[in-house]
């Protein structure tokens, strides 16, 4: 089942074209990486996906229902999320807590299952021990794995993650690519993942990468996909 569909999108900033034609598909059970050098209109790409851009034309299909024929949910990790300031006024658990909320939870308790949740996506980043800590006491890669745990528990089908290993060792980088893999083959969900480490392409079931078509100003870039040996331009 397609859980991300983007067909033929380009969009400009005022009359600069920075994205060009793009086109591919993601699936349930796929993790897909997306390369590009820098200024290569990756995170606005996200951004048109998402729906906070608005493309000059193409298409971006998102089913209503996943493959389980519930209301389908997407979890996004922007750049830079974890930039919190010391005063920040949450506890880990609470900021992760918070991501049930999202579920029509808004004025209700928060059940077992929440609960369940709550702890196993900050036990998968290695966090559970910090969840009375204050977001602001923590180092900035604390930080970037509270968001991360918040987005698991979210359970969103589509994972949309713009540099969520910033920051992370070697290790820490291998072991959150295997939770992904986990989530995509186990649990069918389908993941998008701005990343610059090649160590984690390898990993990834398809390669996306954004480059520039040399007829183009220069600004302007074309998907590939580096999937199959010889990679086909769009």
């Amino acid at each position: 089942m397609e859980y991300l569909s983007v067909k033929d999108l380009s969009f400009s900033y005022g009359d600069e074209q920075v994205l060009h034609d793009i086109t591919f598909d993601i699936h349930d059970g796929e993790l897909y990486c997306l390369t590009g050098e820098n200024g290569a209109a990756k995170s606005t790409l996200l951004k048109n996906i998402l729906g906070l851009l608005k493309p000059d034309s193409g298409k971006i299909i998102i089913p209503k229902k996943n493959r389980a024929n519930q209301p389908f949910n997407i979890g996004y990790l922007p750049q830079q999320v974890a930039s919190f300031n010391v005063g920040f006024p949450s506890s880990v658990y609470e900021l992760v807590a918070s991501g049930r909320y999202q579920l029509g939870k808004w004025f209700k308790k928060l059940d077992q299952e929440d609960r369940d949740h709550i702890r196993k996506a900050l036990d998968s980043v290695g966090m559970w021990d910090f969840r009375k800590h204050m977001i602001g006491d923590l180092s900035g890669g604390q930080k970037q794995r509270v968001c991360i745990a918040r987005i698991f528990a979210t359970d969103p089908d589509l994972f949309v993650l713009d540099e969520p290993t910033t920051g992370m060792d070697q290790q820490s980088r291998k072991e959150f690519l295997s939770l992904l893999q986990h989530n995509c083959h186990v649990h069918h969900k389908s993941v998008l993942m701005v990343t610059h480490f090649d160590d984690e392409v390898e990993m990834a079931d398809g390669h996306l990468r954004l480059e520039r078509r040399e007829e183009l100003p220069w600004r302007c870039f074309s998907m590939s996909s580096c999937k199959e040996p010889s990679r086909l331009q769009h």
